[in-house]
């Protein structure tokens, strides 16, 4: 087997880290692997296949002699470091926002349009950490009953914010004085409606990510979502109250059937047994759980259903290495 060599971008963060484990779990073939960040991670060692690495200094020549290069270190150094290491040769995987809704830029959802990365130009797109687990369950029930219109309140764990925000709501559960806030409120014993920037009209921007990504990465511009996007004094996993407007009729038994065989989804739906997705089962798993799934009475076609998954993994780190995966069948 070919073996390609690789540069995490943003190595030392909660997403560098995870992509490097998924890597070397998922026994990608890597020749070598260049961990990249900040001068201030400059000393730290990552392991990867039983050997320590040293992380080196991002810097405009470091995708030299680099075939895929795995961003994950914000939308600013994307910016500016993505173009680069394209033009050195290397193919682009981001999981920032930075190209997301670019034309030219795939946003990939393996499960759901694995083909658009053929069409890539250098640059693959990853989407928001909620958008990617809403869509593997939606894609498969959109193609059977056409969904006209969805509706979803977050419920977004404090890794999705970073480190900073693990570090907060650590400190003040263990209560202690002097903290460094990446939230303007506390988050331990609280739920703050704010995930990301509000703009003008009320909406944040994470609000507007996943409407906007869901329609991209669906291909289907007619679908109408709205969203609420919540942060919950949760360390990690996401959870999404979606529901869903067909426009065609459906049997609820046949929804659980489809959702049963889709790629990617672990049903998990018996109440009686008080069996349904919860962050703490998603944990370090890449599947996407679903469950309460049921009929909405209030619409002629409406569906309610609970979605779970691990933000770090298949909202990000997996989803990259999956379409790093793909991109090698398209070699």
């Amino acid at each position: 087997m070919k073996l390609f060599d690789v540069a995490v971008v943003g190595a030392t963060g909660l997403v560098g880290r995870k992509i490097i484990q998924v890597l070397e779990e998922r026994k990608f073939p890597v020749g070598r692997l260049r961990p990249l960040a900040t001068a201030h991670s400059i000393g730290k060692m990552i392991e990867f296949n039983g050997k320590a690495i040293p992380v080196e200094e991002l810097k405009p020549d470091s995708f030299r002699g680099i075939e895929l290069a795995l961003f994950s270190a914000g939308a600013a150094v994307s910016k500016e470091y993505a173009p680069r290491a394209v033009k050195a040769g290397s193919v682009v995987i981001d999981n920032s926002s930075a190209f997301r809704m670019e034309e030219h830029v795939p946003l990939v959802v393996p499960e759901v349009n694995a083909k658009q990365i053929s069409h890539h130009k250098g640059i693959i797109s990853n989407p928001n950490c909620s958008t990617i687990q809403m869509v593997v369950v939606l894609k498969p029930l959109h193609d059977r009953w056409k969904i006209k219109r969805v509706v979803v309140a977050t419920y977004q764990s404090v890794t999705g914010a970073g480190k900073r925000a693990v570090d907060q709501l650590e400190a003040e559960l263990e209560e202690e004085t002097d903290i460094v806030r990446k939230f303007p409120h506390p988050i331990a014993y609280n739920v703050l409606p704010q995930v990301d920037v509000f703009y003008d009209d009320g909406y944040s921007r994470e609000e507007l990510k996943m409407a906007n990504e869901t329609k991209k990465t669906m291909d289907d511009e007619s679908i109408k979502v709205t969203a609420t996007c919540v942060r919950v004094p949760v360390v990690g996993g996401h959870s999404e109250s979606v529901n869903i407007e067909f426009e065609r009729p459906f049997d609820v038994n046949e929804v659980k059937e489809v959702l049963k065989h889709a790629q990617g989804v672990c049903v998990q739906d018996d109440v009686q047994r008080s069996i349904y997705p919860m962050p703490i089962w998603a944990h370090d798993k890449d599947d996407v759980f679903v469950g309460r799934i049921r009929r909405d009475g209030t619409v002629k076609y409406g569906l309610n259903l609970w979605i779970v998954s691990d933000n770090l993994r298949k909202g990000a780190a997996t989803n990259a290495v999956q379409i790093a995966e793909e991109w090698i069948k398209c070699q």
